[in-house]
C-alpha cells in the first residue's frame, strides 16, 4: 500500500475510532464532567492552545484536572521543571492537581475531549503530542521536525513511559515520524491500551 493511501486510511480509521468512542463514551464524559463540577467547580474543560501540523495554531480541549488557576501558579513553581532541557514544563506531583484530577490522569481520562480536535482534523489518534503555543516559540529550528506531522492522542513517548528528558522525547518523536506506517500507529494504540489499564510502560 503506498504511503499516500496510508494516509487516506489512517484519517478515515481516525474519523471512525473518534465518533465511536465519543457515542460509546458520553455516559462517560458525563459523570467527569459532573465530578469535576461537584469537586471543584467551573470550568469543566481546560482549553489547550496548541500548535500543531505545519506550526498551525490551534485550541483542543481536555478535562480540567488543575485548580482553576494553575496557568498563573506554574510561574511560582518554575524552578521545580522536572524537564532536562527543552522548553517544556513536568513536575511529578504537581501540586496544583485537584484530586479528581490525579484519577483522570492516573487512566487518561483528561484526554478524551481531544476525540473532537480528531474529529476536526486538527490531531489523530496516534501521533506526536502537540507542543503548547508558549513552548513552541522557543522551539530551534531542527526541532520543528516534530509537526511535520499531525499530532496525536498517544505517541511512543507515553508508552515508552514517559521520559524527563526533551532530547529522549524530541528522539522518539522523529522514530515515529521515520518510521511511520499504519502498523506502528495500531501497535502504539495497542500499548496506550495496556498502558492505561496495567499502568506499567513498555
Amino acid at each position: 500500500m503506498s504511503r499516500r493511501m496510508q494516509q487516506i486510511v489512517k484519517r478515515l480509521f481516525d474519523l471512525t475510532l473518534a465518533t465511536v468512542l465519543l457515542i460509546a463514551l458520553s455516559p462517560l464524559l458525563l459523570l467527569i464532567a459532573l465530578a469535576i463540577r461537584l469537586t471543584s467547580g467551573a470550568p469543566i474543560l481546560y482549553e489547550w492552545r496548541v500548535v500543531g501540523q505545519g506550526g498551525r495554531p490551534f485550541s483542543g480541549y481536555k478535562f480540567r484536572t488543575m485548580v482553576a488557576n494553575a496557568d498563573r501558579l506554574k510561574r511560582e513553581l518554575l524552578t521545580r521543571n522536572e524537564m532536562n532541557g527543552g522548553p517544556v514544563f513536568k513536575i511529578k506531583d504537581d501540586p496544583r492537581v485537584t484530586p479528581i484530577g490525579k484519577i483522570l490522569r492516573k487512566y487518561s481520562l483528561d484526554e478524551l475531549p481531544q476525540l473532537w480536535s480528531v474529529l476536526r482534523g486538527d490531531m489523530s489518534i496516534v501521533g506526536p503530542r502537540p507542543p503548547l503555543a508558549s513552548e513552541y516559540v522557543h522551539f530551534e529550528e531542527w526541532q520543528k521536525r516534530k509537526l511535520t506531522v499531525k499530532p496525536g492522542m498517544t505517541c511512543l513517548w507515553q508508552v515508552r513511559g514517559k521520559p524527563s528528558d526533551w532530547r529522549e522525547w524530541l528522539r522518539l518523536d522523529f522514530e515515529y515520524i521515520d518510521h511511520w506506517s499504519l502498523w506502528l500507529d495500531f501497535k502504539i494504540l495497542w500499548q496506550t491500551f495496556i498502558v492505561v489499564i496495567t499502568g506499567k510502560n513498555f
